[in-house]
């Protein structure tokens, strides 16, 4: 088979495992009539809140700032991103932001992700390896009986993806070689960064994350381990 001697799949979260962009701008649209931003578009909303996402890691991984939890980066963005909308984010009470900033915690699973990580567990540990927090990835699991193993990521190895860390660290963790570790993702790079430090790959695309217009991560772009088209795919490919 594909991933023969694999021991553990570890799974990228935003994305591959949940659809971010359909939730958070699902509990925004709310908040943005509620503070006078009602002609705003939702997932416009969203995609500038994710935005900054990747810039705020940054500071983290090039040593410039020390590890923060994803929590608290996604809360110094929310107040960033707002006057965007015509928002003062000191208008807004901080109970209102924080419950908010909670709706990455509630993201809703693509639907074949529980019942394919249900037929993948019977065979492999699986965890998340995700840039979110311990408390973000228990809240989403516990709310959507995503049925991990262990909640794995950046805050475990205090290393966000795609540092070699994040990586090397989680096998470490898990008492494992890399290779005995594949990681699942709708993102070509997370895997490439991957498979750098040894680990197997399997590519799931999620052609809508970013909308009915997304142009990234589509396809496969190198010859990954294994290929599927969702997670139920998946399991059958592992013959499971």
């Amino acid at each position: 088979m594909a991933l023969d001697g694999v021991r553990a799949l570890v799974f990228d979260v935003f994305g591959t495992v949940v659809d971010w962009r359909s939730g958070v701008a699902r509990e925004a649209e709310p908040f943005l009539k509620r503070h006078g931003a009602g002609s705003a578009i939702p997932t416009a909303f969203a995609d500038a809140w994710r935005s900054r996402y990747s810039p705020a890691m940054e500071e983290v991984r090039s040593g410039r700032r020390p590890f923060t939890r994803l929590d608290v980066l996604h809360r110094e963005n929310l107040e960033a991103v707002l006057p965007e909308f015509g928002i003062d984010p000191a208008s807004v009470p901080a109970s209102e932001l924080d419950e908010l900033n909670r709706a990455w915690h509630r993201l809703e699973p693509w639907p074949d992700a529980v019942a394919g990580l249900t037929r993948l567990k019977a065979r492999y540990i699986i965890a998340p390896l995700s840039n979110g927090n311990i408390a973000l990835m228990l809240n989403m699991a516990k709310r959507s009986r995503i049925p991990w193993d262990a909640i794995l990521g950046a805050e475990v190895v205090r290393a966000y993806k795609p540092m070699p860390e994040a990586y090397l660290r989680t096998a470490d963790v898990l008492a494992m070689k890399p290779v005995e570790i594949c990681l699942v993702a709708a993102h070509n790079g997370d895997l490439a960064a991957a498979r750098l430090c040894g680990l197997r790959t399997a590519f799931v695309p999620r052609p809508t994350e970013h909308g009915l217009a997304q142009t990234t991560d589509s396809h496969p772009d190198q010859a990954w381990d294994l290929v599927a088209s969702d997670f139920i795919d998946l399991a059958e490919r592992l013959q499971l």
